[in-house]
């Protein structure tokens, strides 16, 4: 991680170059055969896209961050129309060691998007475009997640570029998968939470659980596990406050719950755990796994 880290607390420190390494996938085997020869070049396009755009205007001198997209192609009602689900992950180095923290794990089953083989994509903030506006929106939730978790609220500016695209989306002629809906998640509801001041504090602790938790955990165990377990007791106090079962929380548990347990094993009040099962349902055999090991 070539991220600058001196002292490991309360140093809001966040040096930033072209930005993403990404891997694109595509799986079509739902396709009629005549469009899977049409998207024959459709992931090295859109990979090519994500890879060469910078979507910062600072200069980055970190590692690129780590992320794949892998479509799996749902159904082509014609030559040029398509849609698809599609997993999102991104990928956090932690300081000091070879592992690395997942920081996004979602799946988006509501894409659709206009495609024609051979296609020239272009990256253009001021107008919305069903096919790379996903990708961008994405770029940014993912650069968000990264920079909070160097730096306090670091990820806002980030954030803001997405909520922008979530608006464009939303006003354009191709509004669905962009507009809030109940479903588990969707990308309205994700930016929409993460930008409110309801969540301030949840970011806040983000920062510490990455920077003063998992960063130092190789040379300082307690103190690390001081920072994680600060995020679960006010998450937790939170939760008693008012409803967090939203698209936020979703997606950080999705992401983070083994990652959380794992660190948390040793641990010596099993408790924490229970306050987990409160906190995120959704995955409660985990923690009582945990909880009985």
């Amino acid at each position: 991680m070539k991220r600058i880290i001196t002292a490991l607390l309360f140093l809001p420190i966040y040096i930033f170059a072209q930005e993403l390494d990404a891997t694109v996938t595509i799986n079509f085997e739902n396709l009629p055969a005549k469009n899977k020869d049409f998207l024959i070049d459709f992931a090295q396009t859109m990979q090519s896209y994500i890879n060469s755009n910078r979507y910062t205007s600072d200069n980055w001198e970190g590692d690129k961050i780590k992320c794949a997209f892998n479509i799996f192609f749902d159904s082509a009602p014609d030559e040029t129309h398509y849609t698809a689900q599609v997993s999102v992950t991104s990928l956090r180095p932690i300081f000091k060691s070879t592992r690395s923290s997942l920081m996004l794990n979602v799946l988006d089953n509501n894409w659709s998007f206009i495609y024609q083989k051979g296609q020239s994509v272009y990256f253009n903030q001021s107008n919305f475009d069903p096919l790379t506006s996903f990708f961008d929106y994405y770029a940014y939730i993912i650069l968000g997640l990264d920079a909070d978790s160097f730096n306090q609220l670091g990820g806002s500016p980030y954030f803001t570029q997405a909520f922008n695209i979530v608006m464009l989306g939303t006003n354009s002629t191709n509004s669905k998968g962009w507009e809030k809906n109940s479903n588990a998640y969707n990308r309205r509801g994700l930016v929409e939470e993460i930008t409110s001041e309801q969540y301030r504090i949840f970011r806040e602790d983000y920062f510490y659980y990455h920077y003063n938790g998992l960063d130092i955990f190789q040379v300082k165990p307690g103190e690390a596990e001081t920072a994680i377990v600060r995020l679960i007791t006010n998450l937790d106090a939170l939760r008693i406050r008012q409803d967090i079962r939203g698209v936020m929380m979703k997606t950080f548990f999705d992401a983070k719950s083994n990652e959380i347990i794992s660190y948390l094993s040793s641990y010596n009040d099993k408790n924490i755990f229970s306050l987990l099962k409160k906190i995120d349902p959704s995955h409660i055999s985990k923690y009582d796994e945990a909880i009985n090991k």
